[in-house]
């Protein structure tokens, strides 16, 4: 509770409001704010000052509604009964220090250099009390350095197993992917994790530590995930993970008979499938390079119908039948057994290539013509038939278009070099009748077409994840700022928590007919104030919420909270 302190010096009393409440179970100090003078306080007290004094105004809603996520899941408990406090240990234990690191992902992701002067401009004392000193990154390094890898994987799994008792996914179609985080991390510092490789971002001459992530297609919910080195290819790090990811799943969820998990092309590998052809109760769907099928992928159109899709239904009520997705399916034997396959074209997307397509086979022909010139004026270094070749196939690779789709002819005469060229008509057509096609794999036999469709579709749910978790504000999990792989470690792991939990409030939203993005959600309730005020010749400072808004009062609903008239948060509702 606040109250009025008075301090003397030389004599003279200063006036304070100090707040009080318990932390470790002991009373604290948590807050202490410099009103003024004498002759301020007098003028306070006398009622010569505005009608209401504000003396500190904190961040509020935002964190309140990150540690109500929490409150049924308790990863702080979950922490410390696998590392539990030592004997003479003081300060916050280690799972609170893994809390309140979740805490600040969740609304306005900071490094644990500043992460307690950014909770000091919050209302975490009036949330969940902490003695903020003690959140150094220093103390952070002493405390996760107690966790182990084991450790880890242990808090992990029991997590997921909280979060499954609690929103019950339905765990039949599951979706894998993949994504890497670049760090700034020297090449002379030692590290398993961190290495080179192809970085999603681009950045690929920084060292990158990779991410697999299990969602649950119904939900978005992760269920499991997987750090790993980030030179190591998605397909092998499937391979190495699928016992104990599949195994988890399954002690997740012991009622559902059959899983399906939807994969990315780039898991595509023959001893992934060997090993899931082995699990009767594990089954797959995968997108496949028309790049290796180029025959299936220029079937004609003729032969495609709409797929029965959601999507597809919402065009045709529409009267735009021409914008459906169309199918072909077939079989074919792919990692040796036969499977299920279905060739989809996308209208919008055959258009799209088509046109970045016809451009860049006019550029190539602007440039053969610019060659052909060269050629016949006997220009130095285009003298050597060799020589501009090879400098065609260079300025193709550039386009990234295949230098077959022109055909280039040289032949000698007496006055030197000659150079004629023609389009290769067949392979333009072949490309052409490629636009817009995708190729899904899958060996459930018995799945209608629509419905393997919008399962493979879904991939995009994962991507979602992953595009939050790389949110500067939210999650904020790239670039990776930690030097040594136990670190690295304990951080994926509160990005992968804070996800979870921002989804969880996108569901509880939902639940409550509020759909509404967790971008918005959050931005909206930061800026839900908590206000320490004294009115006009008041003797007791007063802590009051601001009046919340419309938007802001629905998230409280959805809580079974409100604001009453008089400022004070009331709840859950009966």
């Amino acid at each position: 509770m606040a109250h009025f302190h008075i301090k003397t010096k030389k004599g003279r009393p200063y006036l304070y409001v100090r707040e009080i409440a318990r932390v470790d179970g002991k009373p604290k100090v948590i807050s202490q704010i410099y009103i003024g003078s004498p002759e301020k306080v007098a003028g306070l007290l006398g009622g010569k000052e505005a009608d209401v004094l504000s003396l500190k105004v904190e961040e509020f809603g935002s964190l309140w509604l990150a540690y109500q996520i929490d409150r049924d899941i308790d990863l702080c408990g979950i922490v410390d009964n696998v590392v539990p406090k030592a004997e003479r240990e003081t300060g916050p234990s280690v799972g609170e220090y893994f809390l309140y690191c979740v805490l600040n992902r969740m609304v306005q992701a900071v490094s644990k250099n500043k992460l307690a002067d950014w909770f000091r401009k919050t209302a975490i004392q009036h949330i969940r009390p902490v003695e903020l000193d003690e959140l150094t990154s220093k103390r952070y390094w002493e405390k996760w350095e107690r966790v182990n890898e084991t450790d880890l994987h242990t808090i992990a799994h029991k997590f997921f197993e909280r979060i499954c008792q609690a929103e019950a996914p339905a765990a039949d179609c599951l979706l894998f992917d993949t994504t890497n985080y670049y760090t700034y991390m020297a090449s002379q510092t030692e590290s398993q994790l961190a290495r080179r490789g192809k970085n999603k971002a681009g950045k690929h001459h920084l060292r990158q530590i990779g991410l697999g992530l299990l969602v649950a297609r119904d939900s978005r919910l992760p269920l499991y995930y997987s750090v790993y080195p980030g030179n190591i290819h998605d397909s092998k790090h499937f391979e190495a993970v699928m016992d104990d990811m599949f195994g988890v799943v399954c002690g997740l969820n012991k009622t559902k008979e059959r899983l399906t998990v939807v994969i990315d092309k780039g898991m595509n590998a023959d001893d992934n499938y060997a090993w899931i052809d082995g699990h009767p109760r594990i089954h797959f769907i995968t997108s496949y390079s028309t790049y290796f099928a180029q025959d299936l992928a220029a079937t004609p159109l003729d032969r495609f119908e709409p797929a029965d899709t959601a999507e597809n239904r919402r065009l045709l009520e529409e009267g735009r039948s021409d914008e459906c997705l169309l199918a072909f399916r077939t079989k074919g034997e792919y990692w040796g057994k036969e499977r299920t396959v279905i060739v989809t074209h996308n209208p919008a997307s055959a258009r799209k290539q088509a046109y970045t397509f016809a451009d860049k086979l006019e550029a190539m022909r602007q440039e053969l013509l610019a060659i052909r010139a060269k050629v016949r004026d006997h220009a130095p270094h285009w003298r050597n038939e060799e020589t501009v070749r090879e400098r065609y196939v260079r300025f193709c690779e550039q386009l990234h278009m295949a230098p077959q789709l022109y055909e280039l002819e040289f032949s000698q005469s007496p006055d030197g070099l000659a150079l004629t060229f023609r389009k290769n008509v067949y392979l333009v057509s072949r490309k052409q009748a490629m636009f817009g096609k995708n190729i899904i794999i899958t060996d459930n036999t018995d799945w209608p077409t629509g419905d393997i469709i919008e399962a493979s579709l879904a991939r995009w749910q994962v991507e979602d994840r992953f595009r939050l978790s790389k949110d500067n504000d939210l999650v904020g999990t790239s670039p990776v700022r930690h030097w040594t792989d136990s670190k690295i470690r304990c951080h994926l792991f509160t990005c992968v928590v804070a996800m979870t939990y921002l989804r969880r409030i996108e569901l509880k939203m939902a639940a409550a007919g509020r759909k509404r993005s967790i971008e918005e959600v959050m931005d909206d309730m930061r800026h839900l104030h908590y206000v320490l005020r004294v009115k006009k010749g008041g003797r007791t400072p007063e802590r009051r919420l601001e009046t919340p808004s419309k938007t802001q009062s629905e998230v409280l609903s959805a809580f079974g909270y409100h604001v009453d008239e008089s400022g004070v948060l009331q709840g859950p509702v009966g």
